[in-house]
């Protein structure tokens, strides 16, 4: 057993991100291990970019309001719940207009496709949703 040492806070870099996003490493498996988390906190209106996870993804919602969204479905997040995203299907996710959201983001794999940012046209027909 071991403790880990913790990891600085990272800025989600502007060519994955919409806004003000922090993220903080939690878990990165090592060896034979694909596991991955993060604990990651948008500001308001803030959201990442289209993208897909080859083994799919878990998003856990600890604190405020937030959106996860595809081409078809929006999910409106609060704490405590759970959304899965299967294996590559294309997703966003990010905090509504008037609160800040913090969720713990799963995944087992490193090799994301990301496309193109969220446009501002989609964000606002999410968020009304």
């Amino acid at each position: 057993m071991e403790l880990l040492s913790k990891q600085a806070t990272t800025a989600g870099p502007a060519e994955l991100f919409t806004g003000s996003v922090w993220f903080d490493v939690v878990a990165r498996g090592e060896g034979d291990s694909r596991l991955r988390v993060n604990t990651v906190r948008f500001a308001p209106c803030a959201r990442t970019a289209w993208h897909s996870h080859s083994l799919g993804q878990m998003l856990q919602v600890t604190e405020g309001v937030g959106v996860v969204a595809t081409r078809e479905k929006v999910i409106v997040m609060r704490p405590g719940d759970t959304v899965h995203t299967p294996p590559g299907e294309e997703h966003w996710h990010g905090a509504v207009h008037d609160r800040f959201m913090t969720h713990l983001a799963m995944w087992e794999d490193d090799d994301a496709t990301w496309g193109d940012h969220v446009t501002d046209t989609e964000y606002e027909q999410a968020t009304r949703a």
